[in-house]
């Protein structure tokens, strides 16, 4: 067998332990974990290892980004705990579920983001160093300590936006504990328009469903052209945000998405 062979199972088998799951087997939800870690990050070179091109899990493939530069996404966030705390992450470091860590399938390694919980306005500062989660819908998977302060521990998920610092300022531990940003309303974008008329078509069609309430958002691009979003929602929580994507993978749509009030 090739040794490039050999290393990609070693990575798969490695990233497929990093799956979202609620930590059941050690870390109390009321205790706060003992970290003096700041949440803060800065950038650094590509690690040795979890940076392919590409890699396999599950047989699904992903691609990892050539840059983190600009990189923004909402959807869901889980996180992993003493499972896996102590075990080899995909850049080879050991996995400390006090730090302020996260995985994440496709960003380049390291890399630092800010994740901000978008039911109460929490904010944190993570350094990326490792690879998942590979379930459906999860965008990111956090330490331990990292979900704690955004007080997702109890959930197990949360709705959230992730965006890469690119080396940017970062708050220090108190305002990463705290936050300082409101909660917004959210919802699962179906579809995006240039055309009203196909906006309207959609929505239409989509109210017969009872996916909850239909809307449409008009938004301007940089050239000042509009751009209508059909949205459905709000979505409370993250159960009603799977099962609105669930509902609508069922009826071809494939690309739904959280998108939240500006």
């Amino acid at each position: 067998m090739r040794p490039e062979r050999v290393w990609l199972i070693l990575l798969a088998l490695t990233l497929a332990g990093c799956t979202p799951w609620r930590d059941k087997d050690g870390a109390p939800a009321t205790t706060p974990p003992p970290s003096a870690d700041s949440g803060t990050c800065h950038d650094e070179p590509r690690s040795r290892s979890g940076n392919p091109p590409f890699y396999e899990v599950f047989g699904e493939r992903y691609h990892v980004l050539p840059s983190n530069r600009g990189y923004v996404d909402r959807g869901v966030a889980s996180w992993y705990g003493t499972k896996f705390h102590g075990k080899a992450t995909a850049t080879g470091e050991a996995y400390d579920m006090h730090a302020m860590t996260a995985a994440h399938k496709t960003l380049p390694l390291p890399a630092c983001v800010e994740v901000v919980n978008l039911s109460n306005g929490r904010r944190i500062i993570v350094r990326v160093n490792d690879r998942g989660p590979f379930v459906d819908n999860r965008i990111i998977d956090l330490s331990y300590a990292a979900a704690h302060k955004l007080d997702m521990v109890r959930d197990g998920t949360a709705l959230v936006e992730v965006r890469s610092l690119n080396g940017s300022a970062t708050p220090d531990s108190t305002a990463a504990a705290t936050g300082d940003a409101p909660a917004r309303a959210m919802y699962v974008q179906a579809g995006a328009f240039s055309d009203r008329a196909n906006a309207d078509r959609q929505a239409e069609w989509l109210n017969q469903f009872e996916l909850g309430t239909v809307q449409i958002r008009t938004v301007k691009r940089g050239d000042d052209t509009p751009v209508y979003r059909v949205w459905v929602g709000p979505v409370p929580d993250v159960e009603r945000f799977d099962a609105t994507v669930a509902k609508l993978d069922e009826l071809g749509i494939r690309d739904a998405h959280l998108a939240v009030d500006p």
